[in-house]
């Protein structure tokens, strides 16, 4: 068989001699006047990819839209089965990315810094402001503040700590997804463990951190092909027929994952089986919602930054209308009141997404607190190194 590039077998034409490209034609080396815009950076320098930044985005209006969809969903069967689904999968994606950026954490004082002002400093802030935003709001004053239990939304700090203080554990054991699984099941049967830092959902969403930590950038890319993409649309069709088939036989407290079985009336046995069950389910919906997700920079990509913002203070906003009465309104338990809800909610966690709400509330974010920790001596030769990096970066686009 003849190629069409060589008919004449192993003949081969002298090839011309290298010219220099003609004006405004890149050469293979160099930029060209198509060559795409460079991704923007992190903090640190490093350099952000637009589809984990898209993802987190996507999956912190999955986040407000389900809490708003709270007060709403007794009312209707769909909106009931559309919040289990997403249930399923919107905090394991974004546990998951969680622990594919916490890889390389160890216990370096930098890292052990930027753990302690980025997660517990804002928790302890974020614990002590939603219950007292319930006193003035709710006229509660019986609402205690406990920095030991959790309230709402903040659980999630709490297990993202505890969950990188172990992640160098993680990285040194053999098998680490089977142990957490083994551990998440464990903790599914065991009552005793109470609501002290809300462990029950720290163990329990563990193995969906360890994964992220096993994953390398290849295996996003292999559910992002065309082929899973349309996979995802018969997916996650039959997981919302499943869910209004589920909504009367099935307590929705089961995809919370802070219960063991025996506290939601079940046996025992129960608790191993709907872990293992829901790891399942979790990874599927979840594949199939990266496969959605854009790679390349969108209108919404920046906003990927600040998802951790719009996290905490969505619950403010759904929070007061909760103890305001705005969601006992009868049109919005009509699905055009339902639609409305859903594209306010995603448009209120977008608002506060955006960089002037990050500059506002970066001092209990992402506080310096320089005061507060010793100069590390390595911290200026890392320092140089990650500038001599930068400088070979630019070299080399240059």
């Amino acid at each position: 068989m003849t190629n069409s590039q060589r008919p004449y077998g192993n003949r081969r034409t002298p090839l011309p001699p290298a010219q220099s490209p003609a004006p405004g034609v890149p050469s293979p080396r160099t930029k060209g006047p198509r060559a795409k815009s460079p991704q923007p950076k992190s903090p640190h320098g490093k350099q952000r990819d637009a589809f984990f930044d898209n993802a987190k985005y996507l999956a912190i209006v999955l986040v407000a839209v389900g809490h708003a969809w709270e007060p709403l969903k007794g009312d209707s069967r769909v909106l009931e089965a559309a919040y289990t689904v997403v249930y399923t999968f919107h905090m394991p994606a974004f546990i998951i990315i969680s622990g594919f950026f916490s890889r390389s954490f160890d216990m370096r004082p930098d890292r052990l810094r930027r753990l302690i002002t980025g997660v517990a400093v804002p928790y302890i802030v974020f614990e002590t402001a939603y219950p007292l935003f319930r006193r003035v709001v709710d006229h509660a004053p019986e609402q205690e503040i406990s920095l030991l239990d959790p309230w709402y939304l903040t659980w999630f700090l709490v297990a993202l700590f505890v969950w990188r203080l172990t992640t160098p554990i993680w990285n040194a054991v053999r098998h680490p997804l089977p142990l957490a699984l083994g551990i998440a099941v464990l903790a599914s049967v065991t009552p005793g463990i109470g609501d002290d830092l809300d462990l029950q959902r720290v163990l329990q969403f563990l193995p969906y951190f360890v994964l992220g930590l096993c994953m390398r950038p290849e295996h996003f890319h292999m559910v992002r092909r065309r082929s899973v993409r349309i996979a995802a649309v018969p997916v996650f069709a039959a997981a919302l027929a499943f869910g209004w088939w589920a909504v009367p036989r099935m307590d929705t407290a089961w995809f919370y994952h802070r219960d063991a079985a025996q506290e939601l009336g079940a046996p025992w046995w129960a608790g191993p089986v709907m872990v293992l069950a829901m790891f399942g389910c979790s990874l599927l919906l979840t594949a199939c919602f990266f496969a959605w997700v854009p790679g390349r920079r969108m209108w919404f990509t920046a906003l990927g930054a600040g998802t951790l913002y719009g996290y905490l203070l969505h619950g403010f906003v759904v929070k007061a209308g909760d103890y305001q009465g705005w969601f006992e309104h009868s049109v919005l338990h009509q699905p055009l009141g339902e639609i409305a809800v859903s594209v306010l909610a995603a448009a209120m966690v977008t608002l506060l997404c955006t960089a002037p709400v990050r500059r506002m509330f970066r001092f209990v974010m992402e506080p310096r607190m320089e005061w507060a920790f010793k100069r590390d001596a390595a911290e200026p030769a890392r320092e140089r190194e990650r500038q001599e990096k930068k400088e070979t970066r630019e070299k080399v686009s240059a």
